[in-house]
Formats: structure tokens, C-alpha cells, sequence
């Protein structure tokens, strides 16, 4: 197998946990005889810096000749004035726009290894395993008309939350498509007792829903869902919800794990071309300190395989050694809440290299 994958580092820690990926990427395609070239693209504040675009058209074009494209992160203080009309997150929605990624999948798993890493009591997180699919290219993020006016001294701001039926149709279908190799439940979260859009995404869902009479389907509201997630999160399978709600249960979830640095995601549309990423944000105050943890972005180079380049005894490879790396004690400093390292925490580099140690021998 031969493939093109595009790297992104973005700002922050992107570099740092991008390298990562990289260099497992590279060992998976020498274990098991693939050929995988990189092509590295600015993206964010740095191509705002570079050339006052977040998103410069080599960006586009080379990400719509890759098969895949590995992205770090975007953003930081350093181009966060709220007024300014430039800045790096316009370069991530409007890549997800161009290559019309509309569906992003963000899977919670909780490593045994890691409960005490989290706030919340282990009897909670024995057997939690939540995919997330969120909605990615449309509601507040995308809605027109969006803007700032001032009128009699008095400043107001607009923004549009749209859904068409069929967006909210594709991204449902997709949910219930990878409920069906799950536990067969599908968890719709809407604000349908406010929202003129939260009611036209229920009443698709149980459309779809009736077309999949095989998998469960609940309703439920987001607040509900927010505080479910904590009290009970073994209970969910998979989540759809749309782009801003899929944006903030995503991050709560995170804390399940022990930390946003450990999960992953891929954006992926009706073609085999997917952008991956971790979910965590450039986290600028640790930046160049070799601190960051990459398996958020290792474990997005899983989902790559499988997903984009359609080698899944890879990416199981990958997950296997992930899970293995942490069952022998490795740890970022992330990972160490809550409870007493055996061992210093490890650096960026030497988390991936004890995942890359556990790939597995070379195959040929």
C-alpha cells in the first residue's frame, strides 16, 4: 500500500505530537511493508504568521491530493485579540469545509490503568467505552448571517444556528451505521424543548431511527446528557449531537479518561479522505518544553489507518500498543492526577517511543 498524508502541525504542542504521529506512522509502514510519504503544511496562526492566511490555498490543494491528513492543533494568545478579523480557527472550520468533513468522531475510552487519573469515583468508569459523533459543518460554528453592529451606542452580536434536514440526516445515518458494530444504542442530544433546530434534528432522528429498528434510540436533552456523562457514563454507546453541543460533551468527557491528552478524533466525510487530530487544544503554556502528551495524536493515526488507508490489523496494532504502554506505567505528566508516579513522567519523545517499542516486530 502506498499513500500521501498530509501533516499539519498547527501551533502550540502540534509540532511536538504531530512528530509523534509521524514517527509511528513511519514504523507501521516499515512493520508491515506500506509506503507512506508526508507532505508538511501550515495551517493557523502559524500561516497567519507566514502570510496572513490561516488557511493558504497550498494548504487546500495539498490536502485534496493526500489520502489523509494528520493535524496537530491551532491557536494561542499570541493571535487571540476577539477583534481581530484573522485568526487561527477560521483555518480548521474552513479546511473542514473544503474537503466537506461534516461528521467527527471522537471515541472515550477509559484505560483501567487511568481511573484513579480521574476526578470522578473508578466504580463509574469500570467498562466506559462512548463514540461520539458530532456534527461538524454546520449549526452556530458555520450559520448565516453572522456579525457585530453598534447602534445608539449599543453593540449587539449575531449568530445563526441552521441545520437542513439532510445534514442532520447524513451525520445520523452514520451514527447508526457504526451503532450496529457496537452495542447497538444510539444516544440523540438535542435542546428540543428550546430550539426551533433541536426539533427538526429529533424529528430526523426518529426518522432515521425507524429505518434501523436493530438499534436502540434515546432522546435526550444536552443539559441532561451533560450531567448523565458524569453520574452514568457507562450507559451511553454512541452520541450524535450537533456541532456546538459535540464540542462541549467532548471536552467534559475527556476528564472520564484522565485527560484531554488521550483522546483522539477523525473528521471524515463521504469519501475515504479524513483529517485526524487530538481534541486538546495548542496548549501554548508548554509548548517546547517536551512535555505534551502525544497519544491523542497517536491514537488519531489509528483511526487514520482504519479509517483513510483501510488497514485495520494496523490500527488495532497501534491501539495495542497504546494500551500496553500504559499498562507498563508510562505517563505523561497529564496522566499522573491523582496519583503517585512510580517513575519520572515521561517526555513527548519517550512516551512515543515506548509506544513505537510495542508495535511489534517488523513483518518482513
Amino acid at each position: 500500500m502506498k499513500a500521501t498524508v498530509v501533516l499539519l502541525p498547527g501551533d502550540g504542542i502540534g509540532p511536538e505530537v504531530v512528530d509523534e504521529g509521524r514517527r509511528v506512522l513511519e514504523d507501521v509502514a516499515a512493520r508491515f511493508g506500506h509506503t507512506v510519504s508526508f507532505e508538511e503544511r501550515r495551517i493557523g496562526g502559524a500561516a497567519i504568521d507566514a502570510g496572513g492566511d490561516p488557511l493558504p490555498p497550498e494548504t487546500i490543494a495539498a490536502c485534496e491530493r493526500a489520502d489523509a491528513i494528520l493535524l496537530g492543533a491551532v491557536g494561542g494568545p499570541r493571535w487571540d485579540d476577539p477583534r481581530a478579523k484573522v485568526r487561527p480557527e477560521q483555518g480548521l472550520l474552513g479546511l473542514r469545509r473544503a474537503l466537506g468533513l461534516y461528521a467527527n468522531l471522537r471515541p472515550v475510552r477509559v484505560h483501567p490503568a487511568l481511573a484513579g487519573a480521574s476526578p470522578l469515583k473508578e466504580d463509574r468508569l469500570a467498562g466506559v467505552d462512548i463514540l461520539f459523533v458530532r456534527e461538524l459543518t454546520g449549526g452556530l460554528y458555520f450559520g448565516q448571517p453572522r456579525f457585530r453592529e453598534t447602534r445608539d451606542g449599543r453593540t449587539r452580536a449575531v449568530d445563526t444556528l441552521e441545520y437542513t434536514d439532510e445534514e442532520i440526516r447524513r451525520v445520523v445515518r452514520l451514527a447508526f451505521r457504526l451503532a450496529s458494530g457496537r452495542r447497538k444504542r444510539v444516544t440523540s442530544v438535542d435542546k428540543a424543548n428550546v430550539l426551533e433546530s433541536s426539533r427538526l434534528w429529533r424529528e430526523v432522528a426518529t426518522e432515521v431511527g425507524a429505518a434501523h429498528p436493530e438499534v436502540a434510540l434515546e432522546h435526550q436533552l444536552v443539559d441532561s446528557a451533560a450531567m448523565r456523562l458524569l453520574t452514568s457514563p457507562r450507559s451511553f454507546d454512541v452520541i450524535v449531537t450537533e456541532n456546538m453541543f459535540g464540542d462541549i460533551l467532548t471536552d467534559e468527557a475527556a476528564v472520564l479518561a484522565g485527560s484531554l491528552g488521550m483522546v483522539p478524533s477523525a473528521s471524515l466525510g463521504d469519501g475515504r479522505r479524513g483529517l485526524y487530530e487530538p481534541i486538546h487544544g495548542s496548549a501554548p503554556d508548554i509548548a517546547g518544553q517536551g512535555i505534551a502528551n502525544p497519544l491523542g495524536t497517536i491514537s488519531s493515526v489509528a483511526l487514520l489507518l482504519r479509517h483513510s488507508l483501510g488497514l485495520e490489523e494496523e490500527a488495532r496494532a497501534v491501539e495495542a500498543a497504546v494500551d500496553k504502554a500504559i499498562t507498563a506505567g508510562a505517563r505523561t505528566r497529564d496522566m499522573l492526577a491523582g496519583a503517585a508516579p512510580s517513575s519520572p513522567p515521561r517526555t513527548t519523545g519517550e512516551m512515543g517511543a515506548s509506544v513505537r517499542a510495542l508495535l511489534g516486530e517488523r513483518r518482513l
